[in-house]
């Protein structure tokens, strides 16, 4: 078994024993240094992160594998990466920038595996007279079009 299956073997030991807690990203770069980012449902508490380095580091054989290892949580600026991130994101606000160099921000109010939608209030010209009336708007958005979305602070 070479190093990156050890580790992704360890990883997912570490994760399946804390099921509310899901990888974003797992980077091993030539000099096995091991970057590891981890997300949760209920957000990742530096226990959480101690307790999943510290499974991965001594199932490893320092012997046989020379190797350095972190273990971080996403942070709040991060982009969004996979569905679970939107599905315990709902009801707060995103901006979404698109491939068409566009970008919406508003409220994360559904996300299905396909695509998510967003909830904003806009002022329009009154349809008649004169002055401007406010509006709800939504729109749903392809993750396909998406080139990132993060929460706003």
């Amino acid at each position: 078994m070479n190093f990156r299956e050890s580790v992704e073997g360890l990883l997912d030991e570490a994760l399946a024993s804390n099921p509310s807690l899901f990888l974003i990203d797992l980077k091993i770069g030539s000099d096995n240094s091991v970057h590891i980012t981890l997300d949760g449902d209920q957000g990742v508490s530096l226990k959480d992160c101690m307790t999943v380095s510290r499974h991965i580091e001594h199932e490893l054989d320092r012997d046989t594998f020379d190797f350095a290892l972190e273990v971080a949580s996403a942070g709040v600026g991060s982009p969004l990466m996979s569905f679970r991130q939107y599905t315990k994101n709902i009801g707060r606000k995103l901006e979404a920038h698109l491939e068409d160099g566009s970008s919406i921000t508003g409220v994360l109010i559904e996300a299905t595996p396909e695509a998510f939608t967003l909830e904003w209030k806009q002022r329009e010209p009154k349809p008649i007279g004169k002055g401007k009336v406010t509006v709800t708007k939504n729109k749903k958005l392809s993750y396909d079009t998406l080139v990132k979305a993060k929460v706003v602070i």
